[in-house]
This record gives C-alpha cells, structure tokens and sequence, in this order.
C-alpha cells in the first residue's frame, strides 16, 4: 500500500513547477487527474528532444497520471471541473488568479463544493498583491532573485542555471505546503488554501547566500565554480582532465596537504593554516593547489583523496552521471512502456520509504487518454453523455 492511496488530485497544471509537484504525489499513490486543454500541456510540443514524436520535456513530469482533455472556456466543462473537485481531496493551479476567478474556479466557489479540499496555487508573485497577475517564468525569476548575480565566471555575465531549478524546487515546497494541509485536515476535518510563489521559493532558496547579506550588508559575488566561503572548494585541472574537490574544514585540508599531496609547507603557512585564512588568501593558494594537482592522473589523484576521505568527483556529463555505479547502486533509472513512443525511461523518485514505497511507474499518459474512463468512473457519466461532450467540443 502506497502512503496516499486514496488521495484524488485535480491537476489543473501545465509546464512544469505545478505537473512536478502533482507527479511527486502520483508517485506516492495519490490518483491524479491531470485536467489538459483540448490543445494539452504546452510542454507537449516543446521539442527537440522526442522519442516517437512525444517531447521527453513532457515526460519528464507527469508519470503516473490519468489525463482528460477538458474545454475549461465552455460552460459544460467548467462544471465538469467543478463536479471533480466536489470529490477530490485536493486541487492543484497556476492560473494567473484574474483567470480562475474569470472560469469561476478560484478557491472561494472551489471550497464552497467541497470544504474539506486541499487547495494549491502555484503562481510567480504569489496572490493578494499588485503583482499576482505577472506571468512567472523560471528564467526571468532566477534573473530577478539574484541568483544569476551569483552563478558565472567572476568577470563573466550572470548565468542561469542549466535546469529550472526555481520550477523544481517551488513544485517541492508545494508537494510540502500539500501534504501539511492533509495532516491538519485529519485533525480539523476542514480543507485550506495553500499559497506557494515562485519568487518566494527563489529568495528562500539563496539560503546563506541571502542569510549573508541580510546580516552583514555585504552584496554576494560570483565565484564561478568556487565557494565564497569554503577554500578549496572548485574545480581543478589534472594531468588528464578535472576533478571537483570539496575540503569542507581544517582537518581535510591538514590531510590534503600532509598525506595526499606531501606538501607541508601549504599546510604550516599561517595564512592557509585555518579556512578563514585560505578564504583571504584565495589569490595566492588556488595557484599552488592547481600546480600540484597538475602532476596527477585524475584517477590516481581521485583514488588518493578518497582514501583520505576528502570529498572529491569526477566531472562527468548527463550521459556518465545517469550510468554511473551511483545510478546503477540506487537504481535510479526505470522504465515504463509507453504506447506510442514504447520503452521510456526515467528517473526514478528520490523519495525512499520502508513501508510504503512508491508505486510502480506508469508512462505519462498521452494527450485526453483517460477522459472517458475518469468522468465515466468518477462522475457517472454514460457513453450517451460522453459522447454528447465529445460532439458540443467540451471534452476530446
């Protein structure tokens, strides 16, 4: 038994921050009903990459759905949206808030059917204030939260990060916003609307980086592949590639240079002795470091440090990383059979319980594949009236 069996999402999401956090729920048993256009999820046709003609950007994020293609623009199928969520335990959007008042499905008329609903909004700027009708987009949040000002080569422009880590990480805070509210509503018995904004989820994520500002003024740099507080804490260069090395405190770097490299002289120096020292002194060490670590293959160097556990890695590509004895040791990879594009394959969720794992992966569904099944089984509708919605434009 899976730990939300019996939990009904209504996934009124597209792209990518809402379908992430209702997959992480399908993956822990919940029964999703992801709620699409006639013309379906915009990431349907974001491609290149395909496999069969289906965009993997699709795939990526809405395993183990059920997908109904609704016309939300016509009367009938906002009523069947509105019908769905009198049985559902909770409902996930990221409509502008002007839209789904518009469509009559803001959370005030949402709780008037149902009450013990779980409600979830995921918008850019959040709700109640000037800015809750901006559209939100990844790029432009990861521009505005200072997160580029800090990612890039020191004298290079800012960057953006090679995923849309701030869609992500605001899909997690939303899966934890949800799953706090179903606790609660086992003690109150009433649902509440959960309030989950990609610029709130950006700036809570600069995490020190902002705690550092906040507290000594000072505007954080960037570092390019370095840390602005840990030294050595970057990339270097070997004989034959590069490794990432990460000495996080005194007694690492004593064994660094005493054990590994056989270079006191780098560990005596006062100026290097202590990690506020290297931090300073960063301009003078990294140079010496990068000198010694020249003369090593990378793996015999790899081999070396991690016998002294120093944390250190091999930078690899998306193709080593996913092959990799780590992959293959947690069994991240798995597939699923998908009827167009046929073996798909995945990563697995993170989330590892003893009791109640996660359920056995399903492909993403393809665009309205389950319309008939989900209003014939949850709403009771026949094939007389199905039929009738298909021919009115309201369902396909």
């Amino acid at each position: 038994m899976s730990v939300l069996q019996g939990i009904k999402v209504l996934d009124l999401t597209r792209i990518l921050a809402g379908p992430w956090s209702t997959m992480a729920l399908a993956d822990l048993g919940a029964e999703v009903w992801k709620i699409e256009s006639l013309e379906g999820d915009d990431t349907r046709s974001w491609m290149p990459p395909a496999k069969a003609g289906i965009s993997t950007y699709y795939l990526s994020a809405n395993r183990n759905k059920q997908s109904l293609a609704v016309d939300l623009r016509k009367p009938e199928g906002r009523q069947l949206i509105l019908d769905l969520a009198a049985q559902a335990d909770v409902v996930v959007e990221n409509f502008l808030p002007a839209s789904l008042k518009r469509l009559g499905l803001d959370y005030e008329t949402l709780a008037a059917v149902n009450p013990r609903l779980i409600h979830c909004s995921i918008t850019g700027y959040g709700r109640g204030n000037p800015m809750e009708n901006r559209p939100g987009y990844d790029f432009i949040i990861q521009a505005e939260s200072g997160f580029m000002s800090i990612t890039g080569e020191k004298e290079g422009e800012p960057m953006r990060l090679g995923v849309a880590f701030i869609d992500l990480v605001t899909g997690m805070n939303a899966v934890q916003g949800i799953l706090a509210a179903l606790f609660e509503r086992e003690k109150s018995g009433l649902g509440q609307s959960v309030d989950i904004a990609l610029s709130d989820s950006a700036l809570h994520f600069l995490a020190n980086v902002a705690s550092g500002y906040l507290n000594t003024g000072k505007v954080p740099q960037r570092y390019g592949n370095a840390h602005a507080s840990i030294v050595p804490y970057q990339l270097f260069n070997t004989a034959n590639g590069s490794i990432a090395l990460a000495v996080g405190n005194d007694e690492q770097y004593r064994r660094l240079c005493l054990e590994v490299l056989k270079r006191p002289e780098l560990h005596s120096d006062p100026r290097f002795t202590q990690n506020k020292g290297r931090t300073e002194h960063r301009e003078l060490l990294i140079p010496l470091l990068q000198q010694a670590f020249a003369q090593w293959p990378s793996e015999a160097l790899i081999e070396a440090l991690r016998a002294q556990a120093i944390p250190v890695g091999e930078v690899k590509d998306v193709a080593h990383a996913l092959e990799s004895e780590t992959a293959r040791y947690r069994d991240l990879v798995i597939t699923a059979e998908h009827p167009v594009a046929g073996e798909v394959r995945m990563v697995r969720s993170p989330l590892r319980l003893s009791r109640t794992p996660t359920v056995a992966a399903k492909a993403p569904p393809l665009h309205g594949e389950h319309t008939d099944s989900v209003l014939g089984r949850v709403l009771g509708k026949d094939q007389t009236s199905l039929n009738a919605l298909r021919e009115a434009g309201v369902i396909r």
